[in-house]
C-alpha cells in the first residue's frame, strides 16, 4: 500500500468483515493494521493532498473538507455496526505503517483504557431547542396589537415582552436540566457540549441543551423510548435525538493531540483523538 496512512480509528480485534464495497478518504478502501491486541483502521492517501503543506491548504477549503469528512464518517459508521471503535479526529495522517504502529505502541495504555470505557457502548446525542414565538400561548381570536398610544405604553409593552421571554428561557432551562439529570441516570457517562450556534447549525430556535450520552448497546432501545416520551412534554420546546454514533464525545486521550502537534511522533502524525461536538 503506497502513499501516506490516513487513520480513522483504533479498535480491538474483531471478526466481522467490513462492507466489501466500502471506500474511505480519497476513494480508497480501509484496511486493518494490527499491532499486538490493537487494530488501526487505515487507508492510503496521496501525499499531494495529505502532506503537511497541501493538507494545511485543503483545511481552508470547505468543499474539500466536507467531502473528506463525509468519507471519514462513512468508515466510522461502518465500523460502529461491527465493533466499538475509538474514532480519531479528521485528517490524522502518518507517513507509513511503521508510524501507525509506533503510535499504538507508545499510546497503548491509554488506548486500552479508552477502548475499555466505550466497549459495547454507543453515543446518543440529545438537543433541546426553544422557539419563543411558538412557546407563547396564543389565543385563536387574538387581534393584531394596536400601536402604542404613548411612550409609556411602548415601554410597558417592551417590559412585558422581556418578562415573557425571560419566563420562556427559565422554563426551557429548567426542562433541559431535568431531562439531562433523568437521562444521565440511564447512561454510563455524559458530556455537556456548548450550545450550537444557529448560524452554523441552521437549526431553528435557540439551543438550550446539547448533550451526549454513552449508553450500552443493550439498553439503547430503552434510552430512545425515554427521550421519545419527553418530546411533547413542554409546548414550544423541541427535543431532538441523534445516533447511535461511535463514541466521539468519550474518546479524548488527554494531551495526545498536543504531543503530536509538537512533533513528538516523528512519523508525521497530524490530528488528534476526537472529543468535540460533531453533530
Amino acid at each position: 500500500m503506497s502513499g501516506l496512512r490516513y487513520v480513522y480509528a483504533v479498535c480491538r480485534p474483531f471478526e466481522a468483515p467490513l462492507q466489501a464495497e466500502l471506500t474511505g478518504v480519497a476513494g480508497n478502501p480501509p484496511k486493518l493494521l494490527r499491532h499486538g491486541d490493537l487494530v488501526a483502521v487505515v487507508s492510503a492517501v496521496p501525499e499531494g493532498d495529505f502532506a503537511e503543506e497541501p493538507l494545511r491548504r485543503h483545511l481552508e477549503d470547505l468543499d474539500w473538507l466536507s467531502d473528506t469528512a463525509r468519507a471519514h464518517e462513512k468508515v466510522i459508521a461502518a465500523l460502529t455496526t461491527v465493533t466499538s471503535p475509538l474514532p480519531l479526529r479528521l485528517a490524522t495522517v502518518f507517513r507509513d505503517d511503521s508510524g501507525v504502529r509506533t503510535m499504538m505502541e507508545d499510546e497503548g495504555e491509554r488506548l486500552h483504557t479508552a477502548l475499555e470505557r466505550i466497549a459495547g457502548r454507543v453515543e446518543w446525542g440529545v438537543k433541546v431547542y426553544v422557539d419563543p414565538e411558538k412557546s407563547a400561548p396564543q389565543s385563536p381570536a387574538a387581534e393584531p396589537k394596536a400601536k402604542p398610544a404613548t411612550g409609556r405604553d411602548y415601554l410597558r409593552r417592551k417590559r412585558a415582552e422581556h418578562e415573557r421571554q425571560e419566563t420562556t428561557w427559565e422554563r426551557a432551562e429548567n426542562f433541559a436540566r431535568r431531562l439531562h439529570e433523568h437521562l444521565s441516570r440511564h447512561a454510563q457517562a455524559t458530556r455537556l457540549h456548548p450550545p450550537q450556534n444557529p448560524v452554523l447549525s441552521r437549526a431553528p430556535g435557540r439551543n438550550v441543551l446539547n448533550a451526549a450520552y454513552l449508553v450500552d448497546r443493550s439498553h439503547s432501545e430503552e434510552f430512545v423510548e425515554l427521550v421519545d416520551r419527553t418530546k411533547d412534554e413542554e409546548p414550544g420546546l423541541r427535543v431532538e435525538l441523534t445516533g447511535p454514533w461511535a463514541a466521539y464525545s468519550f474518546s479524548s486521550l488527554d494531551d495526545y493531540g498536543q504531543r503530536a502537534a509538537e512533533g513528538e511522533y516523528d512519523q508525521g502524525a497530524r490530528g488528534a483523538y476526537e472529543g468535540e461536538d460533531r453533530r
